[in-house]
């Protein structure tokens, strides 16, 4: 039996991480890594009663052993990953995944890991972008955009499915695109990264693809989110200045550029506007996305989840 699990760092309500929690106990996971990236003694209480989660809140003692609290949010998530690798893992494999990210596979996933080559050190999960529920989805359901993994396919498809915003997300994706990994734990001096690890200077050695599982990744799924979220994103997240525009070719802006420009052509209107084009579950986008083979719909019922394991 091969045992696996999750490892996030999380600042979230408690309701949020049960569901994240509690969809993964549900497909099989062994245990759940949570690291508590806020003071919430209450949320760590409620959740440590699980006995398959294993949490720790990274309060001041915490990170004073480990030379202070990173500012960036990535590193602290690539540290808390880390540690979780070098303590006594209780799973064969770890993803490494945020609690917005659901792994939903077409069969279990340990016999999909127990499938790989004894030399597959870790196991790619490509993503799925949740769309905001609308007129093209039914109640109970939750639709996601898919992308090509060729590059010409992926961004014929994303120009095609967004018309006035394609040339400038890959896949018509506001996130990312590179997916996460499962990791084989237990291997010394491994280095975690948010998409990628690397061991004795080798990037992601004998990495394979793990195409039976998707990973949901609920990044904007509603404009409240979306708007709740856009300003530290802008700043200090995946759409600030340092990171190089999405589409790798002239003329295309990164995030952070096509941003600053449609609020300066007119605010948050363009803003919803943009919104409304990428991101809601429109009858005419869910068409087109469907043309290219790129929709993908589920009912993930994450209440009647989190009732069950936590109730």
């Amino acid at each position: 039996m091969i045992r696996w699990g999750t490892v996030s760092t999380v600042k979230a309500s408690l309701d949020a991480i049960q569901r994240f929690a509690a969809w993964h106990l549900e497909h099989g996971a062994h245990r759940i890594y949570l690291y508590l990236d806020d003071d919430v003694p209450e949320t760590l209480a409620a959740l440590k009663t699980h006995p398959k989660l294993r949490v720790i809140h990274t309060d001041a003692a915490y990170w004073a052993k480990r030379n202070g609290r990173p500012v960036k949010h990535q590193t602290r998530q690539s540290l808390n990953a880390r540690h979780c690798n070098n303590r006594k893992v209780e799973v064969d494999w770890l993803a490494h995944i945020d609690v917005d990210e659901f792994l939903v596979p077409t069969r279990p996933i340990g016999d999909q890991l127990a499938g790989l080559p004894d030399g597959a050190l870790c196991a790619r999960i490509r993503p799925i972008e949740a769309l905001a529920p609308g007129p093209g989805t039914t109640p109970g359901e939750t639709v996601f955009k898919a992308f090509h993994i060729d590059q010409a396919k992926r961004q014929k498809a994303a120009e095609d499915c967004f018309p006035n915003f394609g040339a400038h997300l890959s896949g018509g994706f506001l996130s990312h695109v590179a997916g996460k990994l499962f990791f084989r734990t237990g291997l010394k001096g491994l280095q975690i990264k948010i998409h990628n690890v690397s061991l004795n200077g080798a990037q992601n050695p004998g990495q394979e693809a793990l195409p039976d599982t998707e990973l949901a990744h609920f990044h904007a799924d509603s404009w409240e989110h979306f708007r709740h979220a856009y300003r530290f994103r802008l700043d200090r997240g995946s759409y600030r200045d340092e990171l190089k525009p999405q589409v790798r070719r002239t003329g295309a802006l990164s995030h952070h550029e096509l941003f600053n420009a449609l609020e300066a052509q007119g605010g948050e209107q363009e803003l919803r506007k943009f919104f409304n084009e990428v991101c809601l579950a429109t009858p005419g986008l869910c068409d087109r996305l469907t043309k290219h083979g790129l929709l993908r719909r589920h009912r993930m019922d994450l209440e009647t989840l989190r009732d069950k394991h936590f109730s």
